[in-house]
């Protein structure tokens, strides 16, 4: 997914000036978690005391089984835990013979009727509020078999729910579990049957859909209540994963995306290009980031790409200016997204265990090439607070300590696989499995 550690009323002006989240109150900084990567993208929050160690007879508060495949990150407002999911029913359509070759195209794909749903699971008991289903058919695209057909992660504005399944729709749902709306933007072609994964984003009234495929690609601009196009621009872009970023800069409201032919800016009130760059690699996944006015871009598939950029110079073309503050295009992470947190950059090689730390403001190396304990592949991104580092993948968590020194704190398992990122919320740690949903929290 960053941000230098404050007292929480400083944090709070902070956000208030730039942040999408300029409306809730300073406590909602602490008790919330609204998004996938979290406040601002960074994938960390300021305080909370979560433990280091736990295990399956430690620390574990409660854990929930959450019925169907997902691998979506949970967000989490006030009591209520939200999470999508994709649930395999015992029903069987019979196939056209288009779908069948597109099978033979992707093995994993199968042949049953899936009920995609949001469910709500109460925040201190671990039970679940309410399950909606939102849509039920068959999913013609192919995904990957490490992948699932519920790999986005909604997003909240306290108010509702915005659910977004790709190539099955954008669903606006209130706090109960209603929809109110929904949204069909038709059915996506992802390179490789690598499976859908961006997130929305909301600001204000708006709320945004990075639909980047290998046909013709766009930035959705929808207003929240009714679903109903604000804006829409057309992109010249290939199949991407990651999630537009929104900050304010010089009184203006920038919808920023990361992408393989170009990095974007766009004017978030009527979809104009404010400025752009060259690209970064391909299959760009990690999401954009910022703090303390710089902007971080990552990506690392068939090759490295790292970059700084001072949005309060950025306009029009940059490319080859200094606007671009540092690059450092090596160890890169390729699914990924990183930590920034305290003035500092953390994140992982390729999709491996493999950690690296940069000094945020200059890209000066404090760490590299640092190995992970039993952790090889990884597809989840890391989560930070206040002084420490949580990586999740199979069934293997690392906790390491934050700061210029790479030293792992333990090394925890847990009985299940996980794809999904951690999220912190005050003293607790919620660690979403294939088959569970953990509540990590010192008893």
């Amino acid at each position: 997914m960053r941000k230098t550690t404050f007292c929480l009323f400083a944090l709070y002006l902070f956000f208030a000036a730039t942040s999408a989240y300029a409306q809730l109150k300073p406590s909602d900084f602490t008790t919330n978690w609204p998004e996938w990567r979290g406040l601002y993208n960074s994938g960390a929050v300021a305080g909370g005391n979560t433990p280091t160690e736990f295990g399956e007879t430690k620390n574990v508060k409660w854990k929930t089984e959450i019925p169907g495949k997902g691998h979506a990150t949970p967000i989490i407002w006030g009591n209520q835990i939200i999470i999508q999911t994709a649930v395999a029913t015992d029903k069987k359509v019979e196939k056209t013979d288009a779908v069948a070759t597109e099978n033979r195209m992707a093995p994993t794909q199968t042949d049953l009727i899936h009920k995609f749903m949001v469910v709500s699971v109460d925040k201190t008991s671990g039970k679940i509020n309410w399950q909606t289903v939102v849509k039920e058919e068959l999913p013609t695209e192919r995904t990957h078999d490490l992948g699932s057909w519920a790999s986005n992660s909604p997003v909240t504005d306290g108010d509702n729910i915005y659910a977004y399944f790709g190539s099955r729709g954008l669903y606006c749902l209130d706090m109960k579990g209603n929809v109110k709306w929904e949204r069909d933007f038709g059915q996506m072609e992802i390179v490789a049957s690598f499976g859908e994964g961006s997130s929305p984003a909301v600001y204000k009234d708006k709320v945004f859909v990075q639909w980047d495929h290998q046909q013709k690609s766009y930035l959705y601009a929808l207003d929240k209540k009714t679903g109903k196009e604000a804006w829409t621009a057309e992109r010249e872009e290939i199949t991407s994963w990651a999630t537009p970023l929104i900050v304010e800069v010089n009184g203006k409201t920038q919808l920023i995306t990361s992408a393989t032919n170009k990095v974007r800016s766009y004017d978030a009130e009527t979809g104009e290009i404010i400025w752009e760059c060259t690209g970064m690699t391909r299959n760009v996944i990690p999401n954009p980031m910022y703090a303390d006015g710089i902007l971080y871009l990552m990506s690392g598939f068939r090759g490295n790409a790292i970059k700084a950029i001072d949005l309060a110079k950025a306009k029009g073309d940059i490319t080859g200016t200094g606007t671009i503050l540092w690059e450092y295009n090596q160890d890169a992470p390729y699914t990924p997204s990183p930590v920034l947190m305290d003035g500092k950059l953390y994140f992982l090689k390729g999709n491996n265990g493999i950690m690296t730390c940069l000094d945020a403001k200059d890209g000066k190396v404090l760490y590299s090439n640092q190995k992970l304990d039993g952790i090889t592949n990884i597809f989840s991104s890391p989560t930070g607070n206040k002084d420490k580092i949580y990586i999740a993948a199979t069934n293997v968590i690392n906790v390491v300590k934050a700061g210029p020194e790479f030293s792992i704190l333990a090394k925890n398992t847990l009985d299940d696989t996980f794809h999904a990122s951690p999220v912190i919320v005050g003293n607790d740690l919620f660690l979403r499995g294939f088959k569970y949903l953990y509540c990590i929290s010192e008893k």
